[in-house]
This record gives C-alpha cells, structure tokens and sequence, in this order.
C-alpha cells in the first residue's frame, strides 16, 4: 500500500518571526489523518508563553498576541518538549510527519529544545536521524519545477484543490499540508510510488538542489555573499541565543 493510503501526521508552528534558529514558538499542532478518508483521528494543539514580545507583524498573522500568549499560554520550554515527545512516538511508530517547509519548523524546534536544555529529536530517537519527513513545498518544487505563480501554503492548496480551514491557524495549516501531499501524490503517481524511506532520501536530493540554484540565481543578481542552506529536513544551528 502507498504511503498516501496510511496515516500521516501533520505538524505545523506559528512563531514570533521567520529566522528559524531565533523565532520563538507561539502555537503549534500535531494532527494524526487518516489516509482513507483524508480526516483527522487524533490532535494536539499548543499555546505557548514564548518569553520575549511577540512582534506586531508577527501578530497581525496569526493572531496571538504578547498579551494572550503570556496570559493563557504555556511556558514555551515545556510546549517544546511535548512537541518533540510527540513528534518522536509517531517517529517510532514508523508514521511519516508531514511538514509545509519542514526545514523552518523542524530547525526551529530543534533551536528551541537547544535553547532550554532539553534533549534533541536525534537524542530522543536513539541517535538515529529524524524522520521520515514529507514536506509538501519541497515534492511539489520539485515535480512542478516550472509552475508559475507562489508556493506558499495557500497557493498550493489551490493548484491542489485542496480546502484550507483557515490559513496560520497551526491546526489549519497542518491538516492541509497533509492533504496536499495526499493531492501530489494522487497527481504524481511516481511520487506515490516511493517507499517513505525513499521519498525521504530524495527530498533531501531536491532541496539541496533548489539550494544550490537558488544561490547561483541570487549571485547573478548581485548578491555574491548569498548563502543559502540546502540541509533538509533540519538544521541544527550553530548556536542558539539564551533566553
């Protein structure tokens, strides 16, 4: 049976900004789907006091504010570790975690944990690497190279016909992502047919790729320092500012 029959589980953060190894957690979900029927049987969400002002323009997008978040949310080092908790039991059960741009959410986890001293996704699955991760941004860059137009989340679920209940809600966003990487694979037939393992292995071929084009593309623009990171689904940063 193809991986887009089976469970799948969506993880998604909204944040405090968008440099994964400095934004902070603000909300987060965990969303088992069933691959039959594309419905979620089983969620967790997550509101969390990420200790530091949560930017306007952060605010303005996914609605929480400092006020709420240090009022109703919970200390962002116990948030982080449930996340990860959670995201290593569905690991363990052999379930792929579905991300939309996994490399931000997952290195933002991944700073947060550093950040409070709490053990890492690769310590909590026995050393070995975390996965297997399907990120539909990266599948569908890579299968429709040459689509015009925005990949953003919204985007996507558009060319996708997929429904999205409701755009930087993290539940939202995670059980869309999860039925757009239904939708690609229903479309992309030899997407569907990669074992897991696989499909991984070549996300991290398709991402280094995209990097690697990416940074050339800005260097014939005039940027001759760009940088871009082709490290996917994670990226451990070098170091993390305390809190």
């Amino acid at each position: 049976m193809s991986w887009h029959q089976e469970r799948l589980v969506g993880f998604d953060l909204e944040t405090t900004g968008t440099d994964p190894s400095e934004a902070r957690i603000v909300t987060a979900a965990v969303v088992a789907v069933d691959g039959r029927h594309a419905e979620p049987v089983r969620s967790g969400t997550w509101l969390a006091d990420p200790g530091i002002r949560i930017p306007e323009q952060a605010s303005a997008i996914h609605g929480i504010s400092s006020e709420r978040a240090a009022a109703e949310g919970r200390p962002v080092r116990e948030v982080a570790d449930e996340i990860a908790g959670t995201l290593v039991e569905y690991w363990r059960e052999g379930v792929p975690v579905v991300a939309y741009n996994a490399a931000f959410d997952l290195t933002l986890l991944s700073a947060e944990l550093r950040r409070h001293g709490l053990p890492s996704l690769g310590d909590r699955l026995g050393g070995r690497e975390v996965g297997p991760v399907i990120d539909p941004y990266t599948i569908d860059r890579a299968v429709d190279r040459y689509r015009k137009g925005k990949r953003t989340l919204e985007a996507v679920c558009v060319e996708y016909g997929v429904v999205h209940g409701g755009a930087h809600d993290a539940a939202a966003d995670a059980l869309a992502a999860v039925r757009v990487a239904y939708a690609i694979a229903e479309r992309h037939g030899s997407v569907a047919a990669l074992p897991t393992a696989e499909l991984h292995e070549r996300q991290i071929e398709w991402y280094a790729d995209w990097a690697a084009d990416f940074q050339r593309f800005l260097r014939r623009k005039g940027t001759a320092d760009a940088v871009i990171d082709g490290r996917w689904p994670l990226r451990e940063p070098a170091a993390v500012t305390a809190s």
